[in-house]
């Protein structure tokens, strides 16, 4: 028996989504910051403190992207054990209160993050370190989160059937 011999072109790989280009991106400039901060220490035995200012509001965008794509891709974390178990009427009563409790509780971050990024806009705060407005990096958790909203939305619009009996995830249902 001889193996298969693999056809010679490569297999297409659907583009990256948004969510993933720009984790890309964010990831590298945390890298760059962490790594300029260390030769800085390594160099001249001081620190460039502010730079975790930076480092910190970008682990925040990332958090954000890395949770859309989690969503867009069905990938996100849950316990589905019982809901594995139940009639596919209840499992998919159970994916939409999933969507609505999930889409909610972004919805509250947005407002409430959109409340603090106004209240330090208005009351002018400045960061600690660098002396720079505070809502220069706060103003990212609103707009990303209420994307992450739309981003479940338009994931969900497309869902036309449940996952798969033998896969919770519904990994052929991921949204592009």
């Amino acid at each position: 028996m001889t193996p298969e011999i693999p056809d010679s072109a490569p297999a297409e790989h659907p583009p990256y989504t948004i969510e993933q280009t720009l984790s890309g991106i964010v990831m590298g400039l945390i890298v760059l910051i962490t790594f300029g901060n260390v030769l800085a220490r390594y160099f001249t035995s001081q620190s460039f403190a502010a730079t975790e200012e930076f480092s910190i509001a970008l682990l925040i965008v990332l958090s954000f992207l890395g949770s859309s794509a989690a969503f867009a891709f069905d990938r996100h974390i849950r316990v589905d054990f019982f809901v594995r178990k139940l009639p596919p009427g209840l499992r998919a009563f159970a994916d939409w209160l999933s969507f609505a409790v999930t889409a909610s509780l972004f919805a509250f971050i947005a407002f409430y993050a959109g409340k603090l990024t106004w209240d330090q806009y208005r009351f002018e705060e400045t960061s600690p370190a660098l002396g720079v407005p505070q809502w220069w990096y706060t103003v990212w958790m609103p707009v990303l989160a209420v994307a992450l909203v739309l981003r479940l939305v338009i994931t969900r619009l497309r869902r036309r059937s449940p996952p798969p009996e033998g896969d919770a995830r519904g990994d052929a249902r991921a949204a592009q």
